[in-house]
């Protein structure tokens, strides 16, 4: 339970954090799309670890493999396995985790759920699960691309309290890769690289928020009450490692207006229904209205850091937990590819729900 995700274009993730391999299965993906691993690598290689100064150090080339769903070059329609090696796992980094339960990880709560727990690493609860994710998130994104013209890209916005002022509409894949935070604004990602290195000079983490713009979505996609688009929207995003948060359109700062304010007035442009503001998002009523969509997700401080703290151990004693590992100083930059991959699945399953239900 709870390991999959979706609809018509449904995945389901599998594998842990320092087991053989972490992988997904993709059912539903439409036939005939022209589909091989170079798709779907570059979003891995932004995701993997040890990429910069700025991430983990943990060294893995997370090259992905296609074992099942395509035939020359082209996609099946059937069901699309995919999976990555895990290269360099140092599970015996872990063994005072077997006893004591990390403060703010899964320990604890999958012991409470299943009396029974992989330490190493995390197992399932560790972030390397995102693997799939992304790599079905390719697929979809190709898909979206190439079918229906919807292009994709998140950014890191904001470190701790230094925030990037960025024209959401004017914002590139080229600005956003130029440095190692994702930041497209140059000297806010200065600053906010000087914050992450001072933070994880010091053993400690830090979070921010990754903010996502989706262009192109037509009018209609998304469904009524339950399914709304932002609600399945705000269900991916909250699903990834580490996040504690979701907006979409003016967001919590839409408390500041009054409803006049607030309001995006319609007006007729080159032959459409227009807004004149978007403060909506992209979507009214849980359907998307023809506007870019936006929304941003918070990520906590990660919870591995490397200065002894307060614990209990699996006997329930209170005891103290060194720290030390592998950790990601701030998720964030790793976190960009993760949250285009579940807007791409959420987007790509509304997509075809609504090609089945109305044509």
């Amino acid at each position: 339970m709870g390991n999959s995700f979706g609809q018509v274009f449904r995945i389901t993730t599998w594998g842990e954090s320092h087991g053989g391999g972490v992988g997904v299965v993709v059912d539903g993906c439409p036939p005939r799309l022209v589909l091989s691993e170079s798709d779907i690598q570059p979003d891995l290689d932004r995701r993997r670890p040890g990429q910069s100064r700025i991430v983990t150090p943990r060294k893995e080339t997370d090259g992905v493999q296609i074992l099942s769903g395509t035939f020359e070059g082209r996609t099946l329609g059937t069901p699309i396995s995919m999976w990555v090696r895990n290269e360099d796992a140092r599970p015996e980094a872990y063994s005072e985790m077997a006893g004591k339960f990390r403060p703010s990880h899964a320990d604890y709560t999958y012991q409470a759920k299943y009396g029974i727990r992989n330490w190493q690493g995390g197992g399932r609860s560790s972030a390397r699960e995102t693997i799939g994710r992304v790599a079905a998130g390719a697929i979809a994104k190709k898909l979206l691309r190439q079918r229906h013209g919807v292009e994709i890209l998140g950014f890191v916005s904001q470190v701790q309290d230094i925030r990037a002022e960025v024209d959401l509409e004017a914002v590139t894949f080229e600005q956003v890769e130029s440095n190692i935070v994702r930041c497209p604004c140059s000297s806010t990602a200065e600053q906010m690289i000087e914050r992450i290195e001072e933070v994880r000079a010091q053993g400690d983490s830090v979070g921010g928020i990754v903010m996502c713009v989706v262009r192109g979505v037509p009018a209609g996609w998304g469904e009524p009450v339950f399914d709304r688009l932002e609600a399945d929207l705000a269900k991916a995003m909250l699903s990834l490692p580490a996040s504690k948060g979701f907006d979409l359109g003016s967001g919590f700062e839409g408390i500041a207006l009054t409803g006049s304010q607030h309001n995006d007035l319609f007006r007729m442009r080159e032959g459409r229904v227009r807004t004149t503001t978007n403060r909506s998002g992209g979507v009214q009523g849980g359907i998307s209205n023809g506007e870019t969509v936006y929304f941003r997700v918070v990520f906590k401080p990660v919870a591995t850091v490397m200065m002894e703290q307060e614990t209990v151990d699996v006997s329930g004693k209170d005891t103290t937990l060194k720290g030390r590992g592998r950790h990601d100083p701030c998720v964030l930059p790793r976190a960009v590819p993760m949250v285009e991959a579940m807007a791409a699945l959420v987007l790509v399953d509304h997509a075809l729900r609504h090609h089945a239900q109305c044509g």
